[in-house]
């Protein structure tokens, strides 16, 4: 009998910061798979408001509860990588109607990169689906810590905060 292999998905985005809408598409796909890992990409050419160790604290502790997810870092093309962690789905997380074309495009690149690596489509929850980090990135100086928590995990919410209150945002 040959033994059961290990369903891996890997989830991977910038998360700067990961919010609320991110979390919901965490906690369904962890409920889908063996492991799923959480891949915080590094774009030399962008400027992230939370570096890449923040980052990845900042998922460790909103993903306390989900035994079966692991946060690695990652640079180059997520195929690439999701290869590299031995899986064979990439999970997206996509607003329905800004994502979707964008999102279309990146899955047949990578089909033609990796033909035995498929991308599954997640839409957040309900009121969840609309909230974007540059959203948050937008009303973050404006919104208090009330308003944020409906779209940020709180240990984001506060480390959001502190970034304010040291005029990095």
């Amino acid at each position: 009998m040959t033994p059961p292999t290990e369903h891996i998905a890997v989830y991977p985005g910038s998360f700067d910061p990961i919010t609320l809408g991110h979390l919901n598409v965490m906690e369904r796909a962890s409920r889908l798979f063996d492991r799923l890992i959480v891949a915080v990409g590094i774009n030399i050419d962008k400027h992230p408001l939370f570096d890449a160790d923040e980052r990845v604290a900042l998922i460790r502790d909103a993903t306390k509860h989900l035994a079966n997810i692991e946060i690695r870092t990652f640079r180059g093309l997520a195929v690439t990588f999701v290869r590299e962690c031995g899986a064979r789905v990439i999970i997206r997380g996509v607003r329905p109607i800004t994502d979707i074309a964008a999102e279309l495009t990146m899955m047949m690149a990578n089909r033609r990169l990796a033909p035995d690596v498929e991308t599954l489509f997640m839409i957040a929850d309900g009121e969840l689906a609309h909230v974007s980090s540059s959203l948050i990135k937008q009303i973050a100086p404006v919104a208090d810590d009330a308003a944020l928590s409906r779209f940020l995990p709180l240990g984001v919410v506060h480390a959001l905060r502190a970034k304010l209150t040291a005029g990095r945002l």
